[in-house]
């Protein structure tokens, strides 16, 4: 698997376990907001950060998409 694979594989792990939510529920809302795009497009970014910025980021992304 490439890099970026696996930094998404471990941003929805992260993002999971911050939230509560299922695999399933991740993965629903992730393709909903196009949040895979999103990681994937900000890997040289997001990569060097933390744990709970990316959470952070992710969320904000969301809350983005959502009221925009």
């Amino acid at each position: 698997m490439s890099r970026e694979g696996n930094f998404l594989v471990y941003c929805t792990e992260q993002y999971k376990s911050a939230k509560g939510l299922t695999g399933i529920q991740v993965s629903e809302l992730f393709s909903r907001y196009s949040v895979w795009d999103y990681i994937y497009s900000c890997f040289e970014a997001l990569h060097t950060t933390g744990e709970n910025y990316i959470v952070e980021d992710i969320d904000l992304y969301i809350e983005a998409r959502e009221n925009g």
